[in-house]
């Protein structure tokens, strides 16, 4: 049900007033500590909400954004499927604990569904419920960081344009329910939001060719990614952990008036090479 500020008003933080067939009503509320500091900004509209026997009241509230900063560099990101997410800065946001979850679910759902019962059903539907929370979850820690980091160092965030991801990605079988399990939109959608309260940029780049291109010397070749975590120039030998090449050419691709690597990035390249030829004997 819709609710509008003519038949539904706000009592404090106790009690809704609610127009009904038979009158006003006051109903308690149960309020967390996040709604209670932003019962001030509630506008417009709400919407009262059944699930699973309860009601919830889903509020509109105004957020101030902020003025949007003039950037001092970009902060580039790598979305994946190992990690959530690979920042030009090396930082990793690991998706372990979001493939431990994918997988015990997926267990859990194959046993529900081959017993058929209504119990299982119901099982599966709150199932279905807690998974997509957590996921959500995962996204809002991994954005909220992200755009914290940006924000910290006034810097811009570039994203891959990643429209179309399912079909255009080709993976090993064994990895297909990762690839359209995850919600790449939805940490894309929250990324986005977050900085735009935070007044910080965000811009998508054209994603083609990030991962196989030398961010040292220019040389784009499928061969200069040997192994999925390992980057290794055939041109000059520059070296390094893939998806940070990646987010490092994304983040150069941003920005076109500024060197594909910096010179910070030409400091570690002796070490980065050395961590490579230890990935490459092991």
């Amino acid at each position: 049900m819709i609710y509008d500020e003519r038949i539904l008003s706000w009592k404090g933080l106790e009690y809704a007033s609610i127009l009904t067939l038979q009158g006003r009503i006051l109903v308690s509320m149960r309020l967390g500590e996040y709604q209670k500091a932003r019962m001030d900004r509630i506008r417009g509209q709400a919407d009262l909400i059944l699930r699973e026997g309860i009601f919830y009241l889903f509020a509109t509230i105004d957020v101030p954004e902020e003025t949007p900063y003039d950037p001092i560099g970009t902060l580039g990101v790598d979305l994946g499927l190992k990690y959530l997410a690979y920042d030009s800065d090396g930082e990793g946001y690991s998706g372990a604990g979001v493939d431990e979850v994918r997988e015990r679910s997926a267990e859990l759902k194959a046993s529900l569904q081959s017993c058929g019962s209504k119990s299982a059903k119901r099982h599966l539907r709150k199932l279905s419920g807690k998974v997509n929370r957590f996921n959500a979850d995962t996204n809002h820690v991994v954005s909220k960081r992200l755009v914290a980091k940006a924000k910290d160092t006034q810097r811009r965030i570039a994203l891959e344009d990643l429209g179309g991801i399912r079909e255009g990605v080709t993976v090993r079988k064994s990895q297909r329910s990762r690839l359209h399990s995850w919600g790449f939109y939805q940490l894309r959608q929250f990324i986005e939001y977050k900085a735009k309260l935070e007044g910080v940029q965000v811009i998508p780049v054209y994603p083609r060719g990030t991962s196989h291109i030398c961010p040292a010397c220019g040389v784009e070749d499928r061969r200069n990614r040997p192994e999925r975590d390992l980057f290794r120039c055939i041109g000059c030998g520059y070296a390094g952990q893939a998806d940070h090449v990646a987010a490092i050419n994304i983040a150069a691709r941003a920005d076109v008036n500024r060197p594909i690597v910096s010179e910070d990035f030409f400091e570690h390249t002796t070490h980065l090479q050395g961590q490579a030829h230890d990935l490459s004997r092991g």
